[in-house]
């Protein structure tokens, strides 16, 4: 085994490790110590790989985020040719991935927000960008941004145990969600559409 090999086995090693420690103690006692204990590394070889605590808590949540990329770049793909909102369906779908995966997402997500919230400028910058990709597609965005936020609660719901909707029909929400044709009737785009006269130009042109 070559050591760029070695090396990444030891870090996600320890990584899931740190998850493990999460789920059963709490973030609280996330520690490298801890992590070495739990992995079966050395602390030397923990460190290795991460310096601090906070530096494990940023490679958790930046694994998750790789994670999800890796479903949404080839659901965009099949969207585009599909959707009249791609990038809102593509979000949606990720999220509905992310809330019935495994709980390791909500554990590193608990984790950041209680020992360092500045880490969650990470996922926060990568919202911010989807959102900017969101609003610019859609007719109308205000509508595209409720369902993106209806979406988000289903998946935070979930994620934290504290949703009292069974699966199937979080599914069914999620379904209706993505489905454009239960929304259309619902949009009032923010531009007028091209030839549309202006409101109260017809009501002008009476009097």
């Amino acid at each position: 085994m070559d050591n760029a090999t070695r090396s990444e086995r030891s870090r996600n090693a320890a990584l899931d490790a740190a998850l493990v420690i999460i789920a059963r103690d709490g973030p609280g006692r996330l520690t490298l110590d801890a992590i070495a204990r739990e992995s079966g590394l050395s602390k030397g070889g923990v460190i290795h790989q991460f310096r601090t605590k906070e530096a494990v808590l940023k490679a958790l949540l930046e694994r998750q985020m790789v994670r999800f990329e890796e479903f949404s770049t080839p659901y965009r793909a099949k969207a585009q040719a599909e959707s009249e909102n791609p990038e809102l369906a593509t979000e949606i779908a990720t999220v509905r991935e992310a809330a019935n995966a495994p709980n390791s997402a909500a554990l590193a997500l608990l984790a950041a927000m209680v020992e360092n919230p500045d880490l969650m400028a990470l996922p926060r910058d990568s919202d911010l960008k989807t959102i900017a990709a969101i609003k610019a597609e859609a007719a109308d965005p205000d509508l595209a941004m409720l369902r993106w936020a209806a979406a988000r609660g289903l998946m935070l719901g979930a994620l934290f145990g504290m949703s009292p909707l069974p699966r199937p029909e979080r599914d069914r929400l999620f379904a209706r969600l993505l489905d454009d044709t239960q929304w259309n009737a619902l949009e009032k785009p923010a531009k007028p559409r091209a030839g549309a006269a202006p409101k109260g130009t017809a009501a002008r042109k009476r009097a």
